[in-house]
């Protein structure tokens, strides 16, 4: 009985200790949904405000410069890996880079694609 006591108290410490891939995840769909639903004031509310601040050219508004980003379509979540404060969500169509703050999860990077032996190549960061 003891032996079950102490796997099962290690079995809920370990499952305490994973990361949480749900949000990060609700994020990269709520970010595509208002891109997709042509809400991009919505969408650049999501961004990290680095990422945001970054986007529009001078003169531009952060919803006007996301209007002309060629983002992929989004769909489904395929994959979500988090380390620590960051995360990246792979969904069907694009893949996208977040990190949490202390009001939730906020895109850093969006229409990522891998690049060989390099780093992502985004449409959208910071």
């Amino acid at each position: 009985m003891r032996t079950l006591l102490i796997v099962a108290a290690l079995a809920l410490a370990v499952a305490g200790c994973a990361p949480d891939t749900a949000a990060p995840a609700r994020a990269a769909e709520r970010f595509h949904e208002a891109v997709s639903a042509h809400r991009e004031d919505a969408a650049c509310s999501m961004l990290t405000r680095k990422t945001a601040e970054k986007l529009p050219d001078p003169g531009q508004t952060c919803a006007e410069a996301l209007r002309e980003v060629k983002l992929g379509p989004g769909g489904a979540v395929t994959a979500v890996s988090v380390w620590g404060e960051a995360a990246q969500v792979r969904l069907a169509g694009d893949t996208l880079f977040l990190h949490r703050f202390s009001d939730g999860w906020r895109i850093k990077a969006a229409g990522c694609r891998p690049v060989r032996d390099l780093p992502y190549d985004c449409e959208v960061e910071d």
